[in-house]
């Protein structure tokens, strides 16, 4: 995967924080560790509830601006229909065990 645009949650009715990176396994793990000060710190967003690949950053960008302008219920029903338990999905894109992972305490 080259460029991910991600969406982290608390819960279904918490915030929601959408994001772009090249590095989705890596800045996934910083919201995780609160590694960065800002939305995701403050509201303690940590769950990775929903990705997309994309092979160019223009793509990528594109994307998440489109989904930021959407209706917090479409943004709802992208999850649910990918992910309808909003099962936390960091384990599975960082191949392993979350035990080091702050965001799984």
């Amino acid at each position: 995967m080259r460029y991910a645009v991600y969406m982290l949650a608390t819960r279904k009715d918490g915030p929601l924080y959408v994001g772009v990176t090249n590095d989705l396994v890596r800045r996934v793990f910083e919201h995780r560790s609160d590694a960065v000060r800002g939305f995701t710190w403050q509201f303690n967003v940590h769950r990775l509830v929903w990705f997309e690949a994309h092979d160019s950053i223009e793509a990528a960008i594109t994307r998440e601006k489109q989904i930021k302008r959407w209706r917090r219920a479409w943004k709802i029903e992208m999850i649910e229909t990918e992910n309808p338990e909003w099962d936390d999905l960091y384990e599975r894109i960082a191949g392993g065990s979350s035990a080091d992972d702050p965001g799984s305490r």
